[in-house]
């Protein structure tokens, strides 16, 4: 299974610094001595690697054991997850041209290496006969769990599948591998071609930050004295929030709903269908009438049928909400005179102008006092009151690019814990969005190995030495993704493939949207939140008026994420034919859930990267709602023992979700810390959308 080292012109293995030991601190990647060119060779060399490892477990003559076949497959492809680690990182959150064409070879022969693996028989063969004799293995609770999710993994990837199907298999698997690279390269491409610049003009109701943040972001893109709007969601909702010009407002809503969707070179309406009918295909081969039904086997939800029951369920109440602020916002139009019905590029203008008079709060209020700096500090603060774990900054750590930060984690007795990576800013050589990936996972398995975790976000940055000032938006984005940050900083297992996020779909969101709770609680905004000029704390009028706040709006929250959830699920419950129009499909799937026509989806499908760079979130974009199902009731805890910072609550939760990864079942995990599953109701109270609950 190895591959032909072709001849790149790359420098010898020698001098790559992706085959040599790092003597960084604490081993990190050397990132200011990584070139594009050191890729490919390294890739190679470690495909090769990887290959002889699993060969040698395959052909051991010994009898299975769970050493010589589980515990060895875990410590195999040590080099390959290493090489891989730091180059998806610079996919995501620092391309350039030359990286993004290695991108296009990699995935594809990344899918070249893993199919003969994964669909090996005899490899397959050792699995399973000790997935059949568990019970006499004497296996502790966390070999045991490994081993089930080995045998399932290799068994879901059709390892048990005729040859004729294996090749099958091992070509709709390539494919896809390039699609989803294809799709994510578009999105980028759309995004870094689009931007409207900003005359004297244009400045009508727009904040002095926001203003701030255009100017930093044509700096950015060597347009330096000019400002600019961009196709970072950071970028157009503040502006869709708060521009007078209604013109000015619907060019950058259609700007950025048709990303992906412009008939141009970065179209991605082909490659969904293909996507569609691949998976479509590949959950056949398997056995399966759909791609959701073998997506959601391995999940928490268990089937499509348990999904559409909660999204249904939240879909009501929040349609009748929407559909009662919309009404509230048409009489406002009316009201000042405006001859024209509310259109979706005016929703978060008049949203605003409706918070202003029901609550007499606006975000623009509220920013100057979430400055980037203090909201970190926020996290990390939280961190400490619950789980003990400090944060000191280093200087001395390489990174990708001069922006991102590093700190480093240390247990209560001061003990390195682990290395966490923040990059905050936006930029074109950035994907859009916020998630959490890392360098290196935390396992037990050869020593005790510290993860390096990492936060990518795209907040608008200041201009001319100005704090970065976010958004409540942001602010929670911010502590969402250090949630996910902190399942992979506290993981504390011995396997690596049950480190950290190695969780389901549906429980992975827990640790996150949990965390976000305490952004909006008085006593951490109280300490935190500081205006950036005069350091001054929020004044406690306008404290309360933002926790009054927090509810509204949430009809129209609620309603584009359940509606891109419905699709997602359509699109893979449905017959791929169905979808040959992806238009078309969008527009039925809309019209069939009475989808407001003032509201669209969060994510329109030529855009939806959770579920067309890959399949991650495929069929399971619904796993954010699942989880703040129990992420509401999960604070409740916390809640009832009348201290955010509990610590018996905070030990339960350290224990039992933030530190055992995957080593557990999800629902036991839960029960584990809240003594009992959780309530569903939970959610519709967060969201504020009980009363409309109940009377539908």
């Amino acid at each position: 299974m190895s591959e032909t080292r072709e001849d790149t012109g790359a420098a010898p293995a020698d001098d790559n610094p992706l085959l040599k030991a790092w003597v960084t601190p604490f081993a990190t990647p050397p990132f200011d001595e990584i070139q594009p060119e050191h890729f490919v060779p390294a890739f190679e060399q470690a495909f090769a690697d990887h290959s002889a490892e699993v060969a040698a477990i395959t052909n051991d003559p010994a009898a299975p054991d769970f050493a010589n076949t589980i515990t060895a497959l875990e410590r195999s492809g040590k080099l390959l997850n290493k090489v891989a680690a730091v180059f998806y990182d610079l996919v995501s959150a620092h391309s350039n041209p030359a990286i993004l064409e290695i991108d296009k070879e990699v995935s594809l022969r990344m899918a070249r290496h893993w199919n003969p693996i994964m669909m090996n028989a005899v490899l397959f063969g050792r699995i399973a006969q000790l997935h059949e004799n568990r019970t006499a293995l004497n296996l502790t609770p966390e070999q045991l769990r490994l081993l089930e999710r080995t045998y399932t993994r290799f068994h879901r990837a059709g390892a048990g599948l005729s040859e004729e199907a294996k090749t099958r298999m091992a070509e709709i698997n390539e494919r896809l591998a390039q699609l989803g690279t294809t799709f994510s390269h578009h999105l980028l491409g759309d995004e870094q071609e689009w931007f409207m610049e900003l005359s004297e003009d244009d400045g009508q109701g727009l904040p002095d930050s926001f203003v701030a943040a255009a100017k930093a972001a044509a700096e950015e893109r060597g347009m330096a004295g000019k400002a600019i709007v961009t196709l970072s969601r950071s970028s157009v909702e503040p502006f869709l929030k708060s521009s007078g010009r209604r013109d000015l407002r619907e060019k950058v809503y259609k700007a950025f709903t048709a990303r992906g969707d412009n008939g141009n070179a970065n179209d991605n309406n082909t490659t969904i269908v293909e996507i569609l009918k691949l998976r479509e295909e590949s959950a056949n081969l398997l056995g399966y009438p759909t791609f959701a039904a073998y997506r959601l086997e391995d999940s928490m939800a268990k089937t499509p049928d348990a999904v559409r029951g909660l999204l249904e369920r939240v879909w009501k109440p929040a349609r009748a909400r929407a559909l009662a602020d919309r009404d509230e916002m048409q009489a406002m139009i009316t009201t000042e005179g405006g001859n024209f019905q509310l259109a979706p590029w005016d929703w978060r203008y008049y949203a605003e102008k409706l918070r202003l008079q029901r609550a007499n709060f606006d975000d623009a209020a509220i920013k100057p006092y979430l400055t980037l700096d203090h909201m970190i500090a926020a996290a990390f603060d939280c961190a400490t009151r619950l789980f003990g774990i400090t944060f000191v900054e280093r200087k001395d750590i390489p990174t990708w690019h001069p922006d991102v930060r590093v700190w480093e984690v240390r247990d209560r007795d001061g003990k390195h814990k682990a290395l966490f990576y923040g990059d905050y800013y936006a930029r074109p050589s950035k994907r859009s969005g916020a998630w959490m990936t890392s360098l290196r996972d935390q396992q037990k398995l050869d020593g005790e190995i510290a993860p390096l975790v990492i936060n990518v976000c795209n907040f608008a940055k200041g201009a001319g030495g100005e704090p970065s000032l976010l958004s409540p938006d942001d602010a929670r984005t911010l502590f969402h993704e250090f949630g996910h940050g902190l399942h992979g900083m506290l993981s504390n297992v011995t396997y690596p493939s049950l480190s950290g996020t190695s969780v389901f779909t549906d429980f992975v969101e827990l640790p996150s949207q949990l965390y976000e709770h305490w952004q909006e609680r008085p006593e951490v905004l109280q300490q935190f939140a500081r205006h950036y000029q005069t350091g001054e704390p929020l004044p406690d009028d306008l404290l309360q008026r933002f926790l009054a706040a927090r509810k509204f709006n949430q009809g129209f929250a609620t309603v584009e994420f359940v509606s891109s959830a419905l699709v997602d699920l359509e699109f893979h419950t449905q017959p791929a034919t169905a979808a040959t129009d992806v238009r078309a499909f969008e527009k039925k799937e809309l019209e069939k859930i009475g989808m407001p026509e003032e509201i669209s989806l969060r994510h329109r499908p030529t855009q939806f990267g959770h579920i067309f760079s890959g399949d991650h979130y495929a069929a399971g974009y619904y796993s954010y709602m699942w989880s703040e199902v129990m992420d509401a009731d999960a604070f409740g805890a916390f809640e009832e023992a009348g201290n955010i910072f509990d610590p018996a609550v905070a030990k339960r939760l350290h224990d039992d979700i933030y530190s055992s990864g995957g080593s557990v079942d999800p629902e036991a995990a839960y029960e584990a810390f809240r003594g009992r599953p959780p309530e569903p109701d939970a959610l519709l109270r967060r969201r504020g959308l009980l009363d409309d609950a109940k009377a539908a």
